[in-house]
């Protein structure tokens, strides 16, 4: 099991800049959680739900929605890094997502955090971490996002 690192307020934060801080565990992709993650979005897509036909597609079976991928941040970030002295966090935005390659129902993805940069705002800092979420046995990694949040004090 990932440890979390800890980190104590925006000094701390500063001091991390440039590291790669840490890697999530590992998180197995299930069928039942790509056809949640479908009824959540109305993407049902015959490469994300359909076993038998993507079984015949490019992939060779069915694959992850990149946004599942994405949207897997807010599990992981809290197993990477343990951020005291602020009341509250909130997700700001992205600045650029890729996905690289696919996500195969079944294997298993974990997550590299960079610390890339610690920005004052008002009330708080704005932290931009580059995310690589690895697959199982690629080369290639799935995702590779610049994910921005903002920690108020």
């Amino acid at each position: 099991m990932a440890e979390a690192r800890n980190i104590e307020g925006a000094d701390g934060l500063r001091e991390l800049v440039g590291e790669q801080v840490g890697t999530s565990d590992w998180i197995e992709i299930t069928q039942d959680q790509v056809d949640r993650f479908a009824d959540a979005t109305g993407d049902h897509q015959w490469i994300h739900v359909d076993p038998e036909r993507a079984a015949e597609g490019p992939f060779g079976g069915t694959i992850a929605h990149g946004f599942l991928t994405l949207s897997l941040i807010p599990r992981i970030l809290p197993e990477v890094l343990d951020v005291r002295g602020f009341t509250m966090g909130v997700n700001y935005g992205m600045d650029k997502v890729r996905f690289p390659s696919p996500v195969p129902v079944g294997k298993r993805l974990r997550a590299h955090l960079v610390l890339e940069e610690v920005t004052d705002v008002p009330g708080g800092v704005q932290i931009a971490h580059t995310i690589t979420f690895e697959v199982e046995g690629s080369e290639k990694p799935a995702c590779v996002a610049r994910f921005l949040e903002r920690r108020f004090e």
